[in-house]
Parts: C-alpha cells; sequence; structure tokens
C-alpha cells in the first residue's frame, strides 16, 4: 500500500512580532475549525522564526499537509494585519512508493489586501493531459 504526502515550507511576514503573537490565536481557532470538519484536512505547523526578526511566521508540513488550509490562514492573518503585496508558496505531491500518478506539486500567489488569487498553478494530471495531446499552456 502506499501513501500520499503533500510537502511544503514557507514564509509569512506578518509585520511586527506583536501581529506574529496575535497569529498563533488565529492558528489554534482555524486548527478549531478544522478539527469540527468530518473530515478534518490535514492541518500544518507554525512557529515563530526569532531568526527573521520575530515577525516571520513558518508555516510547514508535519509528515503531510493542506496547501488549502494555509492559503486559508494566510488571508485571514492578511486581514487581520491590513498586510498588503504578494505571498506565495509551493508543495510537492509524494508518494511512499512508485506510483505513475503519485508525484506532482503545485503553487499560489496572492494579493494579501485582497485575498484574491493571482496565479495558481498544479501539475496533478497535466502530464498525461498533454501526453494526450492537450495545449501545455493551458
Amino acid at each position: 500500500m502506499a501513501n500520499y504526502f503533500t510537502h511544503f515550507s514557507c514564509l509569512l511576514d506578518v509585520g511586527t512580532p506583536d501581529n506574529a503573537a496575535r497569529a498563533l490565536e488565529i492558528y489554534s481557532t482555524l486548527a478549531a475549525e478544522n478539527a469540527a470538519e468530518d473530515p478534518p484536512s490535514e492541518g500544518f505547523l507554525l512557529s515563530i522564526e526569532p531568526a527573521h526578526g520575530g515577525t516571520q511566521l513558518w508555516m510547514r508540513d508535519d509528515t503531510t499537509g493542506d496547501p488549502a488550509h494555509v492559503i486559508q490562514f494566510v488571508k485571514r492573518c492578511a486581514q487581520a494585519f491590513g498586510l498588503s503585496g504578494r505571498w506565495g508558496f509551493q508543495y510537492a505531491n509524494t508518494c511512499s512508493r512508485p506510483r505513475l500518478d503519485g508525484f506532482g506539486g503545485g503553487a499560489h500567489v496572492l494579493d494579501l489586501a485582497t485575498g484574491e488569487t493571482i496565479a495558481w498553478t498544479y501539475t496533478g494530471g497535466w502530464l498525461a493531459e498533454v501526453l494526450d495531446g492537450g495545449d501545455p499552456d493551458a
């Protein structure tokens, strides 16, 4: 039996150490909401990075994680702290055994001021589609 994983590691600068501490509360609220879902999605680990002045949040998977959960958290932080500019991250989908459909990934970019997606890509199914004659740029 194969196990599937989603891996990522990214930073979000929330501007001040006070915002970083408040972000932990946002994270706890989101984690509680997620736990109430049936079934709950995979979460992610969060810590404040003192090496970056205590304003950077480090988000990463713990064996596997949910990119949508990270995006939801970043949007909440952006709204709570009035963040602006672009933020993005990439992730890798992997498998514990060699499987034809077991590897891929994606990336997502947000406008922090509006919470809107600027661009995203997901490679799951892309290769098979292009090999079948699909447009590689679609």
